[in-house]
């Protein structure tokens, strides 16, 4: 963010006047922070600065470059014969081939550090302790040439000297100029990224050192990538806080919300205003995020205590229904097996009867009118018997009912449950398409983003005025909203996007419609 904002705490908290700084509504998104200041990749920085060379100075690069390679064949091959003879004369080597594999060791040794020391500062990753030990291997190489050329007795002439510093000079030479070389690369190599590195320029350091310190460590502490934006973060806390004494006075320290003192609060752990301004909203959606979880759990632990409630009724439908259809059955059987014993019963009695008052009455005519009576009689239990039939053809028919009942009873739960399994199917579904819908969605917010993004960079880069920004602002929310009908876009929205009065928004309005009919397009801008 260009300069520190506010945001608003609801409708309790007074609006400040209309200033150039936008105040940010707390609910909606937290502004974008600027984009990191550019930096030269470093694969390309060093290629670059070759490639900026002249004819010329390539030549001239690639002549001396050549030239100390020839002066490195001659050192070799100079000490090579010196220090070996030297090595197997004086220096006990038993014989001369050992004495020449220690002067090509050393050699060679001198050759490797020397160029992992280039390679290492060209890819920008020095070890600073490699020189060390070129430095007393070529010690080394220079004392073992001076060396070869003492006197083998006696006292040193001053041509002794002379022969010394000669056999000595050339090593020596040797390595003075891998030093200027390797020097020439590493400021190569740095002479882009010093600005990348984020090294704080010296007259900072007398001007304010007590600031700068401070700066200095927010940058190492929390990897600030270069100075400007070191300094862009510190002109924004500085603002910040001085907007936070306009709008609550000098006591804005206990008068202002938390939420809105967090910018100060995380500046000290390498958090920009954007960043803490965003903490709470992250913490809100973490929560509610759980929270529909939980409710979701719910939900899916209520539908299955459901499921079984349902399925423990059916189950206990069913046995009800079977138990008294065979209560039916049994009491049927029971009614005709009784039926017919007192059947038979009363028929024994009759008939004894009607033998006890032949045998006592001689009288045929008693006995023929007795005999009549009890086939009457008979008749009459025959006729009862029947009716008892009748009642129990009626129980088998009302059993049979029941039974028919109860299978309807199962057949509309059966169809309840496949309705419950295709409503739950279907909420499934619509959950799927909602999620597909949100998935979607947001790459659209992703997409309009990168659009502002875009846009906002090529203004910068146009160094358009405020104002230019502001109505091409209002041009892309048109065109993102109401698919390019400015006048379609509330007044309410545009004052709250642009963070300016009613009237300033009309007047934004209608000359982001005169820029939309120049045809202007966001990714052109």
């Amino acid at each position: 963010m260009t300069t520190a904002a506010l945001p608003r705490r609801g409708a309790d908290t007074v609006p400040a006047p209309t200033t150039p700084a936008a105040v940010p509504v707390a609910s909606g998104s937290v502004p974008v922070a600027p984009a990191a200041v550019p930096t030269t990749p470093p694969a390309t920085a060093s290629a670059r600065l070759v490639g900026s060379l002249t004819r010329a100075q390539q030549i001239t690069a690639g002549v001396i470059v050549v030239a100390a390679l020839v002066l490195s064949g001659i050192g070799l091959y100079l000490s090579f014969e010196h220090v070996a003879e030297f090595a197997h004369d004086r220096l006990r080597f038993q014989s001369l081939d050992k004495a020449r594999l220690f002067t090509v060791g050393v050699d060679v040794g001198i050759l490797v550090l020397i160029a992992l020391d280039l390679l290492l500062a060209w890819l920008r990753r020095p070890v600073g302790w490699i020189r060390y030990p070129v430095w007393l291997l070529t010690g080394a190489t220079v004392v073992l040439n001076a060396a070869s050329a003492a006197p083998p007795e006696g006292a040193w002439q001053r041509m002794d000297y002379v022969a010394g510093f000669a056999h000595g000079v050339v090593p020596l030479l040797f390595i003075v100029v891998v030093e200027v070389g390797k020097t020439g690369v590493d400021r190569i190599v740095r002479s882009t990224a010093d600005e990348a590195a984020g090294r704080v320029p010296l007259h900072r350091w007398f001007l304010a050192p007590v600031p700068t310190f401070a700066l200095w460590r927010r940058m190492r502490l929390w990897d600030v990538p270069t100075y400007a934006e070191g300094v862009q973060r510190d002109q924004d806390l500085r603002v910040y806080r001085v907007m936070l004494e306009r709008r609550y006075g000098r006591n804005w320290r206990t008068k202002a919300p938390a939420d809105i003192r967090l910018p100060l609060t995380m500046a000290p752990y390498g958090l920009t205003i954007d960043e803490a301004l965003a903490l709470p909203r992250e913490a809100e959606e973490r929560e509610a995020a759980l929270r529909e979880a939980k409710q979701e759990a719910q939900a899916a632990a209520d539908a299955r205590a459901a499921e079984r409630a349902a399925q423990a009724r059916i189950t206990a439908l069913r046995t009800t229904g079977a138990v008294s259809a065979v209560e039916h059955e049994v009491n049927a059987a029971t009614q005709q097996a009784a039926i017919a014993a007192q059947a038979g019963l009363v028929a024994t009695e009759r008939a004894a009867e009607v033998e006890a008052q032949a045998l006592e009455t001689a009288a045929a005519a008693e006995a023929e009118a007795r005999r009549a009576a009890a086939e009457q009689r008979a008749a009459a239990d025959r006729e009862t018997a029947a009716e008892t039939e009748q009642r129990a053809v009626g129980t088998e028919r009302a059993a049979a009912e029941e039974r028919e009942r109860v299978a309807g009873i199962l057949a509309r739960e059966a169809a309840a449950t496949r309705r419950a399994a295709e409503d739950k199917r279907a909420a499934q579904q619509a959950e799927k398409d909602a999620a597909e819908a949100e998935r979607a969605a947001a790459e659209t917010r992703l997409l309009v983003a990168g659009i502002e993004r875009r846009a906002v960079e090529a203004e910068d880069e146009a160094r358009l005025t405020p104002r230019e920004r502001a109505v091409r602002k209002v041009a892309r929310l048109a065109l993102a909203r109401t698919g390019g009908d400015v006048e379609a876009l509330p007044l309410e929205d545009v004052a709250d996007a642009l963070g300016v009065s009613t009237s300033t928004a009309s007047e934004r309005r209608r000359e982001a419609a005169a820029l939309l009919a120049t045809g202007y397009q966001p990714d052109a801008s």
